[in-house]
Order: structure tokens, then sequence, then C-alpha cells
């Protein structure tokens, strides 16, 4: 190899150096069976997981450094078998098996609300169109990647793809990195069976405070582990909106409304004093979230307009600067831009005239204005989604903002079109679906071509890779969806998932095509968004916790102040490693916990619809809460055991 690490180079350049490949000068094999099928796998294991998640909290997770270590884990294993492997195979699968939590946010912002209107969407239906939706994400961010990734290399730093190519390098060196997410996926897999698998110990710990407020915090190691991860700002804010819906908004609404004789409206039957807390959160309080959720996307999104405009200039003039460009360097071969033209024409060909892709409306017309408006957001919102993500990383790309910039303006010209049916909403969702897709993709395609530049990858097999990781997790994740709203109480949007983001796409059509909304509620979260926003509050995570219930936003906050308490008065040294691990350990509470969901879906299936009951013990509500709060503390002392702890290397 060039050396134990990466090059400065690799990061900065400056005037009069160049570049040179990690990898540079060596042949070695990058596309091969055991890297696809391990990247298919692990691609399949994590989107599984972030789907349960998305659902659950309304966010996912960049799964390329967990997929990333977990192949090396795979790799060495193999080796011992006498497979030997190269980092450009690493690099391949987790090329292909990090496509999956793209594929994942798209569908889990929007394909749920299909199930919420009380639609039965066939699984050949939404599979087709997340496809669709992440092929013509990849394809559209091809003609990109050389300005982008090679010419832009050393001012768009590119985080995540950076980051997975310190891991892979690392894991050159040998070293344990892949211990802290087989730890993460048991101790997640062990609790996340414990209460909601033997229902041992119940799900959330609550205490009543009067006036209908409580305080609570969900039995929940991913949330915990996405806290860790999200780390105590964040996690701070996002407690923060949800003690605001829990322990102001529901108690004002309560004491407001004490007098009132009729329900009020969206309610059409209980009166305010008749209502739960968790009631008068479904009726009221979540619209109120909506309207703020929607705020601080288009806040988000306008604040990336100046970005948005230059990189679609930028990328319009690179695209017309090689159209048919040659290269004869390996690492600087891309998919031909005629193929990529005549793919995406395919693709929009066969969402025009197939029926039963693009919603329930069976006219060619009709698709047809949805298909070009797939095709002119997506455009726009790949060119703009692939920089950003440059520029602030995966976790940072506004593509809810997008997204619902994307439903405005489709369920604007539907409704000057007179398509306001169910139908019709159904169509404008699934333009949404595509276009949310597309533009997620777009981001992690990103990523992972910075990681190849670095290491010296052939750009156009980690784009084929890319396309791989599409087609073969689309299914899944579309698969899981449905599991899921079928087996959990209350299906999706329930108050087990509540799929938060799904939700809003919900209304926001429903508002645009209907116009129903309970507008005052909406504007008090529109109100208070903007005040956040003056206070210079991290907008959408604020957002995203008065929309959510407070005992997730309380297992974000434990997670975040875990890893607070474990980093502060440490060494730079010490508390990078601490941080690392933790962040290694927390994916695996993500994934553990998510696939065990999903595990226990399909259990149910198999149980013929019947939940799960199990073990589940006659205790008293009491000692139920006392073990609740043993098993959190459980969870975080075994974290913080194992990030503290040395090794003797």
């Amino acid at each position: 190899m060039n050396g134990k690490k990466l090059p400065p180079t690799a990061y900065e350049i400056k005037e009069g150096q160049q570049f040179v490949p990690f990898t540079s000068g060596q042949t070695l094999t990058e596309f091969t069976l055991k890297a696809t099928l391990a990247g298919i796998l692990l691609g399949i294991v994590f989107g599984a997981a972030n789907t349960y998640l998305g659902l659950k909290a309304g966010l996912t997770i960049s799964t390329s450094i967990p997929v990333a270590v977990l192949t090396v884990v795979a790799f060495r294993v193999m080796t011992g078998f006498g497979l030997r492997h190269s980092i450009l195979e690493a690099n391949m699968s987790q090329t292909i098996g990090s496509a999956s939590s793209s594929v994942a946010s798209g569908v889990l912002f929007t394909i749920p609300a299909l199930f919420i209107w009380g639609m039965d969407p066939a699984w050949r239906q939404i599979t087709l169109l997340a496809m669709c939706g992440g092929l013509i994400g990849v394809l559209a961010m091809v003609p990109l990647r050389r300005f982008l990734i090679k010419q832009e290399h050393g001012r768009l730093p590119y985080p995540e793809g950076m980051a997975c190519a310190e891991v892979l390098v690392a894991a050159e060196q040998g070293g344990r990195q892949a211990e802290g997410v087989f730890w993460g996926i048991g101790v997640g897999m062990l609790f996340k069976l414990i209460t909601d698998g033997l229902k041992f110990v119940q799900g959330t710990f609550r205490v009543g405070l009067g006036y209908k407020a409580s305080v609570s915090v969900s039995v929940s190691p991913p949330l915990i582990g996405v806290g860790y991860i999200l780390g105590i700002r964040i996690a701070s804010v996002m407690a923060a909106g949800g003690a605001l819906s829990a322990l102001v908004i529901i108690p004002l609404i309560n004491w407001w409304g004490a007098g009132l004789t009729e329900p009020l409206y969206p309610e059409t039957v209980k009166l305010i004093p008749d209502m739960s807390a968790g009631e008068i959160w479904n009726r009221y309080v979540r619209y109120i979230g909506a309207g703020a959720v929607a705020t601080g996307g288009i806040l988000t999104l306008i604040r990336s307009i100046p970005t948005m405009i230059e990189s679609f200039r930028l990328g319009l003039q690179q695209i017309a600067a090689r159209l048919e460009t040659l290269t004869t360097e390996r690492t600087d071969l891309d998919l031909s831009f005629k193929t990529v033209l005549a793919f995406v024409g395919i693709i929009l060909v066969i969402l025009t005239f197939v029926p039963g892709i693009l919603g329930y409306l069976d006219s060619i017309p009709v698709r047809a204005v949805a298909s070009v408006m797939i095709a002119i957001f997506a455009f726009f919102f790949v060119t703009v989604s692939s920089r950003i993500v440059g520029l602030v990383g995966v976790t940072s790309n506004p593509t809810s903002g997008m997204t619902i910039a994307t439903l405005l303006g489709t369920s604007l010209i539907f409704f000057l079109m007179g398509w306001t049916d169910l139908p019709g909403k159904a169509t404008a969702l699934m333009v949404g679906t595509a276009v949310c897709i597309a533009a997620s993709i777009a981001g992690d395609t990103s990523q992972d071509l910075k990681t190849g530049f670095v290491l010296g990858a052939t750009p156009r097999l980690q784009q084929i890779g890319e396309l791989v990781g599409v087609i073969t997790s689309a299914g899944v994740v579309c698969l899981v969806v449905m599991l899921l709203n079928q087996t959990v109480e209350g299906g999706l949007g329930g108050a087990e998932l509540p799929a938060p983001q799904s939700v809003l796409m919900k209304l926001v059509i429903d508002g645009v095509l209907d116009q129903n909304l309970p507008w005052a509620l909406i504007m008090i979260g529109v109100a208070i968004g903007l005040v956040a926003s003056l206070f210079k509050i991290p907008v959408l995570a604020f957002a995203v916790g008065v929309y959510l219930p407070m005992s997730t936003m309380a297992a974000d906050f434990l997670g975040g102040l875990l890893r607070h308490l474990l980093t502060r008065k440490q060494s730079p040294d010490e508390a990078e490693r601490r941080r690392e691990k933790g962040i290694l350990f927390g994916s695996g509470l993500v994934g553990g916990g998510g696939l065990t969901g999903v595990l226990l879906a399909i259990w149910v299936v198999i149980r013929s619809g019947r939940r799960i009951v199990g073990f589940s013990p006659d205790l008293p509500e009491y000692a139920l809460q006392i073990l609740a709060l043993l098993t959190i503390g459980a969870i975080l002392g075994l974290m913080a055991w194992f990030i503290v702890r040395r090794h003797r290397e």
C-alpha cells in the first residue's frame, strides 16, 4: 500500500500539489461476487433496520461506516478459508450496501401515507416505484461526478465519504473496529426481545404530573443509539421540543378547552376534558408539530437556495462540457452519458405507459404529467443534493424540505387540473416518492464516489454497484413497510409506529387538494418554528421533537447525554476514540433493535396475525415501571462500559 494512512492531500490540495489515490499503481480486484453478495446482504439487513427506525422516530442513519466495518469482518473470516480480498472489494461492498438507507428514507417519508389513507398498495407497485426513483437518482448523478468529486476535491469535504475511507484504510492495518457494531447488535436485539417480544418490561417509563402533563422515556436501544450518534446538542434540542408538547402545549389545550361544550375541530366526537393526553396529541398537537416541521424543512430549503442555484448552474455547465469526453484512465471512467440518457428515458416511459405504478389513475395523460414532473424535480434536486452533502454531509441534507417543495408544486398543478380525489392524491404522493428517493440516493452516491476517488476505485463499477444496491434493497424495504403495517398495533401512523415524516407529507397533499386543514393549529406550529429560528435553534430538530412523543425524544436525549459525559474532560485523542466507538456501538443498537422489530413482525405473521404475548408476567404497574427504569439503566451502563474500557493492542 502507499502508506499506513491517507495522505494530507486526501483532505486538502495546495497549489502545485496533486492527489494520488491510496491504491495508485496497483491492480486490485474490485467488483467480485463476494463483494456484491456481501453488500446485498448487509444492505438488506440495515435497510430493514432503518425502515423500522424511520417509522418509529422519523429519521434514519447513514449506514456506510457500519456496512464497511462488517464487510471487513466478513472478508477476514473468508480469508481464514483461503479467500483473499482487497480494499476496493470492501469499498464495493459498502457502496452496494449503503444504498438501502437512502431507499428506506425515501420510502418512509412518503409511502406509509397510502396506508393511512386506507389504500392497499401492492408490493409490486411500490417496489417498482422505489426502484425507478433510486435508479433515476444514481443515473442523474453520474454526469456530475467528474466536477463535484474530482475537480472540487479539497473544496467539498464529503464528510461521510472521507470517514468511510478512513475506516477502510484503518481496517487494512488490523484493529478491532467491528467489535462495537457486534456488541451493539447483540445488546439491541436482547433488549428489544425483552421489551417488545416477551413483553417482560413495558416499553415506556412514564410519570404523570397533573393537567395531563407527563414525563416519559422509551425503553428503546435504537433511540438511545441514535441519540449518541446525534450528540448532546441536537438530542437536547429534540428533547426540548418534546418537552414543549408534553409539558406545555397539551396542558394548555386541556386548560383552554375545559369550558367548551362542543368538540373542537378536527375532533368531532369527544370534548377536550374527556380526552386523554394521547388523544389530545393525536387530534391537535400533531397538527401543530406538522406546521413546525414543514416550517423547518422549508427554512432549511430556503437557506440552501444560493447553494442550490450555484450547484444547478455548475452542474449544467459540467454536463454540457463533457457530453462525449473520453478518458482512458480507469479511475476516471463513468457510465457513458448516452447510457444514462437512454436508461432515464426508459424509466420515464415505463412510469408513463405501465399502469399501476404512478398512483391509481388509469390515464396516460395524467401519468405523463406526473413523469415529466418527476424528471424536472429529480434533475434539479439530484444536482442540489449531490453538492449539499459535500458541504454538510448526508445527515444534514434537507431531503424532507425538497420533498415538501415537490409535493406542494405537484399538488398545486393537480388542483388546477381538477385531480383532487384519492387516486389524484396517491399519484401526487408517488411523484414525491420518486423525487425523494432520487435526491436521497444521489447524496449517498456522492459520498460513496468520494470514498472510491480517495481509494482509487473505478467510478463506473461503483455506479453499477449503486444500481445493484437500489434494485436489491427496494423490495425488502417495501416488504418491511407492508409487514409492519399489518402486524403492529394501530398500523402505520399509530402510537407505536407514528411514521411522522409520511404523515406530514399526507397533510401537505390533503391541505392543497382538500383545503380543509385546521390552519389555526398549523399556523401555531409555523409560529413555533419561526421563533425557534429567531433564537438560532436548529428548527427542524426542534420541530421533530414537537411532533413526536416525548418518550421518543427523551431516549434520544439519554444517548446524547451519555456521549457528552463520556467525552467531556478527556484529551482530544481519547474523546475522539470514545466518540468513534460509541457511534459504532450506537449503529449496532439501531441495527439490532430494528432487525429484531422486523423479525418479531414476521413472527406475528407466522402466528396468524396474533400479537406476541409470550411470557409477559402478571406484575403490578409500579413493578413494570421499576423494571422499565432498570432496563434503561442497563442499556446505558452496557454502552458506557464498552466505550470506556481499553483494549490491549
